[in-house]
């Protein structure tokens, strides 16, 4: 596993030119660089990346909003998220998810990417007050992407890195009852099924069950 850490640049910024590539992703990507405040930009010096074989985990970029939109924007992948994650999932959802990302600090919602586009999501939700030393992890991965174990391996990345940087005992994930792959990722990963939630979420239309796997640094 490498973490590192790299420098990025906006499209013609180097040079010196304000003016707006002709090409249709750099102009997407000058779209959203004319969009984020200078403050958010800036954090861009500075890009975390885990290496997980031909698959990383790694900051959001600016570019990645069409291939969110893509993958994120599917009735299968949206019935295992929370409503926060909306559908239809529009480019406008997928800019703003980023912006909330890039102004985060620290820094705890990541891409799962190939070495082309994002393909997923993963982060970690930080406790506070007498539960800060606990976090809830989370992750989805584009439908043509089920069933390959890169949730397995993302999430054995995460977790790692979770508890080497940040004084954490403590992650833990709730599944909803009708996701049992997603129970297994947790299982392989040595997560320990701590109970069921019953009635717990509300989901489509629907009353179901939560299950709570976590697992803690001894």
């Amino acid at each position: 596993m490498y973490v590192g850490c790299g420098d990025f640049r906006f499209p013609q910024e180097e040079a010196g030119n304000r003016h707006p590539p002709n090409r249709s992703g750099g102009a997407f990507l000058w779209e959203l660089h004319t969009i984020l405040p200078l403050q958010i930009r800036l954090r861009f010096w500075r890009v975390m990346r885990i290496e997980i074989g031909e698959w990383q985990i790694r900051s959001f970029r600016p570019d990645d909003a069409p291939a969110l939109t893509k993958y994120a924007n599917n009735r299968n992948v949206w019935l295992n998220l929370s409503d926060r994650y909306p559908l239809p999932y529009r480019r406008d959802d997928a800019v703003a998810w980023i912006q909330e990302a890039m102004q985060q600090s620290p820094e705890t919602m990541f891409a799962i990417a190939s070495a082309t586009e994002a393909i997923g999501g993963i982060g970690l939700d930080l406790q506070s007050d007498v539960y800060r030393r606990s976090a809830e992890v989370g992750y989805w991965l584009g439908e043509p992407f089920w069933g390959l174990g890169i949730a397995t391996k993302s999430l054995q990345a995460l977790t790692e890195y979770a508890f080497a940087e940040f004084d954490l005992i403590r992650l833990y994930a709730h599944v909803f009852e009708w996701n049992p792959a997603s129970a297994r990722v947790l299982e392989k990963v040595g997560y320990k099924y701590e109970g069921r939630l019953r009635k717990s979420v509300t989901k489509d239309g629907q009353a179901i069950d939560q299950l709570l796997y976590a697992i803690v640094r001894e």
